[in-house]
């Protein structure tokens, strides 16, 4: 089928957190039709050792390191355009680039998919306008409007900071639909999301709805139990630096937790913040930082919480969740593009008080079949084997998009 060049902003192996795993799925996939070249970038030192892991999906992985943390914001500023959104300069590679054109000049691939918006424009070059290869954007989700509930709940020079880079992202997101074949998101509430910012570019949108590994997240799988003795367990799983999840754990912890006497919080994941880890002070808090399988976290909980206020697409950790046959509350920005019912395969819950009824009704025996019909939900609707169908039509131009236009 010819050589398909995959752009990434981040390594995507191992596949253990939510843009890698989707990512990660999106490669292994495409390589069983297409010879696959990767490039991509990464942030964190350890992740340069899984470069030749990837070698067993592609036939070349063009890796280059960057910075994170403050090192990453002191590179990007000299790199930083007026009126461009921060976040491109933050992501941009002269060696990366350099490749991609030298690639794009060759005419060495016939399609291309740029994975998140930070590598779109390698592909929004005149090369790659006269390569006449089909080009296919995965923005994931509408990362404009994750800046602008930013902005909205914050004070300060901050607040100015998040809204600046809202519109400018919004902007540059508008160009970058409009500048490749097809643009497609994490789900079609997050396609319709962005057509009604960016009216203009319906006509070009799709959606590839997340996945989940149905074997590995199997509730059949027997898992040693993780937890200490003593009263049953609520398990938010997720990167504990990533803003959304440490607003969601501390908001539940303060909010719903003291309406759950008796119960313990596990916050299961890497790169707790400090103000997560603060949260430990919280009598019956559990803080595990990194863990080498979130399985028996899961598995060993009595029900799992997604607690999110602020959230973009469809979230892994609730997929994993019931796909493991594990009741689970969220919120419903939370339960946004899960393709499932609330009430029967999940509980959803708009504020604290709600949120701790229902574990209240899971803890009291009300809700007997939840689990199993969240399993079924996902089986359904969310095997991974059956999403990236879509991701064919899109990459091979069969069919009409979306058309959210219409």
């Amino acid at each position: 089928m010819g050589r398909l060049l995959f752009l990434a902003h981040r390594i995507p192996f191992p596949p253990q957190k939510g843009e890698k795993i989707r990512a990660f799925h999106m490669l292994a996939h495409l390589s069983r039709r297409h010879e696959v070249e990767l490039g991509c970038l990464v942030d964190d030192p350890a992740d340069m050792a899984h470069v030749e892991a990837l070698r067993e999906w592609c036939s070349h992985v063009e890796a280059h390191p960057i910075p994170r943390g403050p090192a990453a914001a002191l590179r990007a500023l000299p790199r930083f355009r007026p009126g461009q959104p921060l976040s491109l300069a933050w992501f941009r590679h002269p060696a990366l680039s350099a490749w991609v054109e030298e690639g794009l000049e060759a005419r060495r691939w016939s399609r291309a998919l740029a994975y998140s918006s930070a590598v779109a424009p390698l592909l929004m070059t005149p090369a790659a306008q006269e390569a006449r290869m089909r080009r296919v954007l995965d923005f994931v989700d509408v990362d404009s409007a994750k800046w602008r509930a930013y902005a909205a709940e914050t004070t300060g020079p901050m607040r100015w900071v998040y809204a600046r880079e809202a519109e400018t992202l919004l902007r540059f997101e508008r160009r970058a639909a409009l500048a490749f074949d097809c643009s497609i998101f994490v789900s079609e509430e997050e396609a319709r999301c962005f057509a009604a910012l960016a009216p203009d570019t319906a006509s070009r949108l799709d959606h590839v709805d997340n996945g989940v590994e149905l074997a590995r997240f199997d509730p059949e799988i027997e898992h040693p139990d993780p937890y200490p003795a003593g009263p049953p367990v609520l398990v938010f799983t997720g990167t504990m630096d990533y803003r959304p999840n440490v607003d969601a754990v501390t908001w539940f912890a303060e909010e719903a937790l003291p309406l759950l006497p008796g119960l313990r919080f596990a916050i299961v994941g890497a790169s707790p913040a400090p103000s997560v880890r603060a949260l430990e002070r919280i009598p019956n808090v559990i803080v595990t930082g990194p863990v080498p399988d979130i399985r028996p976290y899961i598995a060993h909980a009595t029900a799992a919480v997604a607690p999110l206020r602020i959230a973009r697409g469809i979230q892994n950790k609730v997929l994993e969740a019931m796909a493991m046959a594990k009741p689970i509350i969220c919120t419903p920005q939370a339960f946004e593009g899960v393709r499932a019912f609330a009430g029967r395969d999940a509980l959803v819950a708009p504020d604290a008080a709600g949120m701790a009824a229902a574990v209240r009704e899971v803890l009291d025996g009300r809700h007997p079949g939840l689990g199993e019909a969240a399993r079924a939900a996902v089986l359904a609707a969310h095997d991974w084997k059956a999403t990236l169908r879509r991701l064919d039509a899109v990459m091979e131009d069969r069919g009409p998009p979306l058309g959210l236009a219409a």
